[in-house]
């Protein structure tokens, strides 16, 4: 197995002051001001932010990367943009191959943003070696995937702060309408009520995501590099599905609010965690990479020809007083669909949950579960007062009984694809340099998120 790669900031920051000045953080939004360096793009992710052109972003990026097949599909999948017949993009790659690709792009550093989406296992390195040398960075989830690399994060945000740097992670899924809609009820105390502290039986808040290793993504077969099972180097679903999930409570429950690990008075702390495997033949392996033998990293992990990928964990956490429970899960394929989700908020009027699954067509759908209401007919009355109050923003919104509560239906125009969701967070970001910084609140809630996740993955050993 692959070890992790730990190094000091104070090294990298004595390396980056040699090198060249860094650039400006002083960012207005004008045109072409921004200039992308996407380094050993081995993850799909690190393509979808292509999907679209930006004013402010140059279109050529710089892209550093040792030769494989994980640099071609990033290019493939750049080339499907530029080359679609509605609305193709503009981007121009320019590429440096190498195993070199990491000291060369520190050396040129052509740009000044970051963009990482790959192996997970150098991850914190390469952010950490961009900071030193003055580069902002978007980095895709998870930052860290095991304990000992999070005071290196933690000295790596610190330093980004000192610089004036903007560092942050991909939190695609706060762009879900639904889960923007179940944030929005959860703060009308009319129809939601209070939130309940929960308990370690009933937690306040409960989210689990089942993904699946085969599927398709932008209409082609989703080939995942064979290192994606060693969890050294992709880590686990403790440390990395769960992120999302921890950070949409802090955004949906606690909005705008710093959820501070250091501060005893945010009760911050993991109660429980488990994490278990997924099973994957010698065939299942080769339909999903393209790799007929599973290479020697994974061999300690495989048993009869199965391997046994530690795919799979919960934990339970607290924070402020109030309960909550994550799941990540992954299967081989899923033979009715797609990926499925489950997410409860509950109050002391009423749930909202949102499901998604086959009874749902898997695609998510917000309900609303009453249960602190005089009648049916004053809840509905509530319910569609509290639609009223989102039309501002939400036009059309609506609601009928069903088996499972209250359905809201959403119109389509607010309904985006996960690829959609990388054009909003690039936004997102872009803004940021703008205005200098990402809120406070939100680079607080970063690092608790990984001291969360980390802490988890230390408790299920």
């Amino acid at each position: 197995m692959k070890k992790n790669i730990i190094i000091s900031l104070t090294a990298l920051l004595v390396a980056g002051a040699c090198g060249p000045d860094r650039p400006s953080s002083d960012f207005t939004g004008a045109e072409n001001e921004v200039t992308i360096i996407n380094i050993n793009p081995g993850h799909f992710h690190a393509g979808l932010i292509h999907l679209h052109d930006y004013p402010q972003i140059d279109p050529k990026v710089y892209v550093y990367a040792p030769e494989g097949n994980e640099l071609n599909s990033y290019l493939n999948m750049v080339n499907r943009f530029n080359t679609r017949d509605h609305n193709p993009t503009q981007w121009e790659p320019e590429v440096y191959t190498g195993e070199d690709y990491l000291e060369r792009m520190l050396q040129e550093k052509p740009g000044n943003v970051m963009v990482m989406a790959g192996n997970n296992s150098r991850k914190i390195e390469y952010v950490a070696q961009a900071v030193a040398h003055g580069i902002n960075v978007l980095s895709d989830k998870p930052m860290i995937i095991t304990p000992g690399q999070f005071p290196l994060l933690r000295e790596t945000l610190q330093s980004a702060d000192e610089q004036g740097l903007v560092m942050n992670d991909m939190m695609t899924e706060r762009h879900e309408i639904t889960t923007i809609l179940q944030k929005e009820l959860s703060q009308n105390p009319e129809l939601f009520g209070d939130l309940i502290a929960g308990s370690t039986e009933q937690p306040a808040i409960e989210k689990e995501s089942v993904h699946f290793f085969y599927k398709t993504v932008a209409g082609e077969t989703l080939i995942r590099p064979p290192w994606f099972f060693d969890t050294t180097q992709q880590g686990e679903a403790i440390v990395d599905v769960s992120t999302h999930l921890v950070d949409k409570i802090f955004w949906q429950v606690f909005p705008e609010q710093p959820v501070d690990y250091r501060n005893p008075d945010h009760d911050v702390d993991v109660i429980e965690a488990r994490a278990w495997s997924t099973d994957l033949t010698g065939e299942q392996f080769e339909l999903i990479t393209g790799v007929a033998a599973f290479p020697d990293y994974l061999l300690d992990d495989v048993e009869n020809n199965v391997l046994k990928v530690n795919a799979n964990g919960e934990f339970l956490f607290r924070a402020n007083g109030v309960y909550a429970k994550v799941g990540a899960l992954w299967g081989f394929t899923n033979p009715d669909g797609g990926d499925t989700h489950y997410s409860i908020i509950r109050g002391t009027k009423a749930n909202l949950v949102v499901r998604q699954d086959l009874e749902q067509d898997f695609k998510a759908t917000l309900y609303v579960e009453p249960h602190g209401h005089a009648d049916g007919g004053t809840f509905e009355t509530i319910l569609q007062d509290a639609l009223e109050m989102l039309s501002g923003r939400y036009d059309g919104l609506a609601a009928h009984q069903t088996e499972f509560g209250w359905e809201i239906t959403v119109p389509e125009e607010y309904v985006e694809t996960h690829e959609e969701h990388f054009t909003r967070v690039t936004q997102r970001f872009l803004d940021a340099l703008v205005e200098g910084s990402i809120p406070e609140w939100e680079r607080i809630n970063l690092e608790t998120k990984y001291y969360l996740t980390t802490k988890a993955f230390e408790l299920s050993r």
